[in-house]
């Protein structure tokens, strides 16, 4: 393939996302395959592919622009996100590609790309030389051809997962799974004959068309069939994933959606028991519940910017043994510093039936607590100017002000953190209280009519 040089778009902060077939191909595909090849110079690479229509084909074209680089690809087939991750750190691979574009239409598709030991590559650490090298469309002649082969990771990632598990300890609760026609499905089945968990299924069949809506239970629309079902079974709970399930979301036994910053929290308490003075990361979008719990319980708190890249970094630095963002990521240590969706539902499942609570009454507490907005999107022309604005206001007779990821700012009883999309012109406002939930929704309130412009999702 000799094709002049030509501009790939797709590339993105963390990972490529483009439309099928304009701007993600098979000649794409095996371009961004030969440029990862000439970036990394591995030897040995993971590759799998999420549920898509188009996953096949594409999967198929990036092997053999890793094989006419003389790499060796190993294709674990269908998986999700963290399958990629697991089987590259597991098994010593140079690095691990999954096609996947996660809640994205169906008609998108992309790859998210690690190198060894899972390590993310993202526009810091690479990914900006890789599009460089595809567009030039010029590459190194390798001294020979790579060899293609199949491994079948999933017994060793099924025991992996329940690793994290006292068997024991658990008792038959019922709970409503939705894989929303994704991926995580596969993985409910493969998991079932070890737990004694009775699963109410819905939207399991994975089905790259979509047919009940793209799996992304961030959208409000997308819950109700988990709510109602919770309702319906009179369920102990309801987990749902986004498409290559590595986020997780958990709602309680009355089927109420709680929110990813309150799991933080309790799964910080679950390893703090088994490792008392670990240090537990989180992102600064909200952080009183966690930092609050960890040092209840003798941890250190270690605040990252948010981003999947970033959490994984300070991870690394920090060797913490859990890490968790407000957006349902969640990074076990064990698991390569990596994010799962498969982990976090796993350990809460135990959490009920050791402590005999119910979910509401896990985590009601801490949102009582700390009570927050949730994070509120807005549409401005300017966000710097209107992030600058807010910070002359509130800056004067704070307790603190950090600028780790945006701008937060502390008060005694309240804080905030208001910043910028890194794709969108959007600005994203979080804000928390000590038990004060009128105070928490005065102040969102003041801040929204400061920052003007128009909703945005």
């Amino acid at each position: 393939m000799s094709n002049p040089s030509s501009a790939i778009v797709g590339f993105k902060a963390y990972d490529y996302r483009g439309r099928i077939p304009s701007e993600l191909n098979p000649e794409v595909a095996y371009r961004i395959g030969r440029a990862y090849a000439e970036f990394l110079k591995p030897k040995r690479v993971i590759v799998g592919r999420d549920i898509r229509k188009s996953s096949e084909e594409l999967c198929a074209a990036l092997t053999r622009g890793l094989l006419d680089s003389g790499v060796d690809v190993y294709d674990i087939g269908l998986c999700g996100t963290e399958v990629v991750y697991f089987a590259t750190f597991s098994e010593g691979m140079d690095g691990g590609i999954m096609v996947t574009a996660s809640h994205n239409p169906p008609d998108y598709n992309g790859m998210k790309f690690v190198r060894e030991q899972s390590r993310p590559i993202s526009g810091d650490t690479g990914l900006k030389d890789i599009q460089r090298i595809a567009e030039s469309n010029n590459y190194a002649q390798p001294a020979k051809q790579g060899a293609r082969h199949t491994l079948d990771i999933a017994k060793k990632y099924i025991e992996h997962l329940l690793s994290y598990l006292d068997k024991s300890k658990l008792k038959p609760l019922k709970i409503v799974v939705n894989a929303g026609n994704g991926g995580a499905g596969l993985i409910v089945d493969q998991l079932e004959p070890h737990l004694p968990f009775k699963f109410i299924k819905i939207n399991h069949q994975p089905d790259g068309s979509f047919p009940n809506g793209v799996p992304n239970p961030m959208l409000e629309q997308n819950r109700v069939a988990t709510i109602e079902a919770i309702k319906q079974h009179k369920a102990d709970c309801g987990v749902a994933w986004d498409g290559d399930y590595d986020r997780c979301f958990l709602f309680d036994e009355n089927g109420s959606f709680i929110e990813g910053y309150y799991i933080v929290g309790l799964l910080a308490s679950v390893f703090l028991k088994q490792e008392q003075d670990a240090r537990i990361v989180h992102d600064p979008r909200l952080t009183w519940a966690t930092t609050d719990m960890v040092a209840s319980l003798g941890g250190k708190a270690v605040m990252s910017k948010s981003g999947h890249a970033f959490m994984k970094d300070v991870m690394r630095q920090a060797d913490a043994i859990y890490g968790g963002e407000m957006s349902a990521h969640h990074y076990f240590r064990r698991f390569g510093y990596c994010d799962t969706g498969q982990i976090p539902w796993l350990l809460v499942a135990q959490l009920l039936c050791e402590t005999g609570k119910t979910l509401s009454q896990l985590v009601g507490e801490r949102i009582a607590k700390f009570p927050a907005s949730g994070e509120i999107n807005r549409k401005v022309a300017d966000a710097k100017a209107t992030i600058a604005r807010v910070q002359a206001k509130y800056e004067t007779g704070a307790k603190s002000v950090d600028f780790t990821d945006g701008l937060s700012i502390e008060f005694d009883d309240w804080r905030f953190n208001l910043r910028s999309s890194n794709t969108e012109p959007l600005i994203r406002l979080n804000v928390e209280s000590r038990g004060n939930e009128a105070l928490m929704k005065s102040r969102t309130a003041e801040l929204l009519q400061m920052i003007g412009g128009e909703e945005a999702h």
